[in-house]
């Protein structure tokens, strides 16, 4: 049995798992969630403290664990475990938290980007386990990536390697990553949500329904513009199949690009592929080359919602392994 420490660094809470790594699988055997209050000394403190708390009741001690993966909103340095002054994590500046872990507790310590961290879990353990060209889809508040080719995460010069939601596939449509029109302003969480507000701006007596059910214009999100096209309500079934659409000309994009054995999405996809699949595989077939497409799947996060928790384990894990 060999145990693994699990940082997840989040712009309003943080959460420090202890795991277990054993035949090829791997175990959250401890959670602990606590708010990002105070400055990053004081946050990085208090990780320190659960993780003593953690491992003292478990009867371990820090030589115990093999290595420690921290996952953290970008801009950052991985390669030397710095913080760089990520937008939603003020005053986290030139944090150097690699660093701190391993001075404080003489343990192994690993950061990267909580896309590429949970392209590891779900590469290592989940719905792309047992294959080498893996594409990892965040999809939720924004489009973040992570890239798993020929068995190796691939990071890039340094760091910023496959940031599809950057990419501009509209002149003009929803804001997304700072750009009109970006494939994160159609195909994320927040995007939908921009989507619908300014449908229903623009057409409130289509849009009624959804009005009256998220309470105002200003309340509409993807989660109730979801539930109503569950309900058959054809102005939120629109939305998501305009969603699907443009997904389908992103993953075209990844596909004829990196040729891919899958595309894991987690997020808004994994919970509501449902309404996205139809448009999305009508634009996919268009746009992508045949001889790709067909052997690329696109599946939802094999992990679920706990792909959080995993996603810092399982850096740990793939970091001490290589």
């Amino acid at each position: 049995m060999k145990y693994y420490v699990g940082i997840d660094v989040g712009g309003t809470k943080c959460a420090l798992t202890l795991g277990s790594n054993e035949n090829d699988d791997i175990k959250v055997l401890v959670r602990r969630e606590f708010k990002t209050d105070g400055s990053p000394s004081e946050v990085l403190e208090r990780f320190l403290c659960e993780m003593n708390a953690v491992l003292g009741e478990n009867s371990l001690e820090f030589s115990d664990i093999e290595a420690i993966g921290i996952s953290c909103g970008g801009p950052l340095d991985a390669e030397h475990g710095i913080v760089l002054s990520p937008p939603n994590l003020p005053g986290w500046d030139e944090v150097h938290i690699t660093e701190f872990f391993t001075s404080r507790t003489g343990i192994e310590s690993y950061l990267d980007n909580d896309a590429n961290a949970s392209a590891v879990a779900e590469w290592k353990f989940g719905a792309g386990r047992g294959k080498k060209n893996v594409i990892f889809l965040t999809f939720g508040t924004g489009l973040g990536s992570g890239l798993i080719l020929d068995g190796r995460l691939y990071g890039g010069t340094n760091g910023n390697a496959g940031e599809i939601g950057h990419v501009r596939l509209r002149k003009n449509g929803p804001i997304g990553f700072g750009k009109i029109g970006s494939a994160e302003g159609f195909c994320s969480g927040g995007g939908i949500g921009r989507m619908g507000r300014a449908a229903a701006e623009k057409d409130e007596k289509r849009a009624a329904s959804l009005i009256g059910y998220a309470g105002g214009i200003e309340n509409i999100n993807a989660k109730n513009i979801a539930e109503l096209a569950r309900r058959g309500d054809e102005f939120c079934k629109g939305i998501y199949n305009r969603c699907g659409e443009m997904l389908g000309e992103t993953l075209a994009i990844l596909i004829d690009l990196l040729n891919p054995e899958c595309i894991i999405l987690g997020g808004v996809y994994m919970r509501s592929h449902d309404l996205l699949d139809a448009g999305m595989k009508k634009v996919l077939a268009r746009e992508a080359l045949d001889i790709s497409s067909d052997v690329c799947e696109i599946l939802p996060a094999g992990l679920g919602e706990s792909i959080g928790d995993y996603a810092a384990l399982s850096l740990a894990v793939y970091r001490k392994e290589i």
